[in-house]
């Protein structure tokens, strides 16, 4: 199979390799592009803070909650200028508070018609590229944190042993920083237990051609690859992580210490993490 040099472009874009190199991996995967991509990350030639999906538009996060759900939306528009004005932010606060008021997930004919009027007056295109939303219990809790501008946004949900631990300030001070640490890191997975076989499958591959390169003895590799391993998912994980205030513990050792100072149970349950653009 013939490799462009959009392919080429393509796969750098993505892993950071230089283009000889990607060009050498889409060659060696006869074009297959996650194929070449696994070689890259075999090789050690792929950068693991390579991100595909780049910021392309201009927009802002909103989120919305009451008692009983949270909502977060990105609003999209085409200029920095628009995501400013006083209609463009009264769009987006009234797309999120709809979401949160009439459980709404997807987009529907209500809020195409209310992104369709602010159109109208601001005379540029827009758009909700996603919309996250989610159900709060009596012994559940959510905070917000809007970062930048409302360039990024996310939601964090605790679940404690009763309302009470939820309403404790020591647990809504630990859900806000939770927050400040998921807007920090973005961790993909909240806990190990969320990572996919697959992913995990693929990663004990890459690092065990990358171990085997090394020509040590096949216990060796195995340590190697373990080792390997376990820091790769703390790096994911974001209750493995050392947490933002405080990076002498981990975030899990951070949760279970406010849950012993408060006399009762926490857990973080979920996550939800916007970046205009991504």
């Amino acid at each position: 199979m013939a490799v462009t040099p959009a392919d080429v472009k393509k796969l750098r874009d993505a892993t950071d390799a230089g283009m000889l190199d990607c060009k050498k991996a889409l060659v060696e995967a006869d074009g297959d592009f996650a194929k070449a991509e696994k070689i890259l990350k075999e090789k050690g030639l792929a950068s693991a803070g390579k991100r595909a999906g780049r910021a392309t538009s201009a927009g802002t996060i909103f989120t919305c909650l009451t008692d009983t759900k949270a909502a977060a939306i990105e609003l999209n528009c085409e200029t920095d200028f628009v995501a400013k004005t006083d209609q463009f932010i009264a769009t987006g606060k009234a797309v999120a508070e709809v979401c949160v008021r009439k459980g709404i997930t997807e987009v529907n004919d209500e809020i195409e018609t209310m992104v369709k009027e602010a159109i109208a007056i601001l005379k540029e295109n827009m758009g909700v590229k996603k919309i996250e939303l989610m159900d709060i219990a009596e012994n559940e809790m959510v905070a917000e944190y809007s970062h930048n501008g409302g360039q990024i946004g996310v939601l964090i949900k605790l679940k404690c042993d009763s309302a009470a631990t939820c309403a404790r300030d020591e647990v809504k001070g630990l859900a806000f920083d939770l927050a400040l640490h998921g807007a920090a890191f973005n961790p993909p997975y909240v806990s190990r237990s969320a990572v996919p076989e697959s992913y995990v499958k693929e990663q004990e591959e890459i690092f065990t051609t990358q171990a085997q390169n090394m020509d040590k003895p096949a216990n060796v590799v195995a340590g190697i690859v373990k080792g390997k391993l376990n820091k790769h998912l703390s790096q994911i994980c974001f209750v493995d992580q050392n947490f933002v205030k405080d990076d002498k513990v981990t975030v899990k050792k951070a949760i279970e210490d406010v849950a012993k100072a408060v006399g009762g149970t926490v857990e973080m349950t979920g996550y939800a993490y916007f970046m205009v653009g991504q």
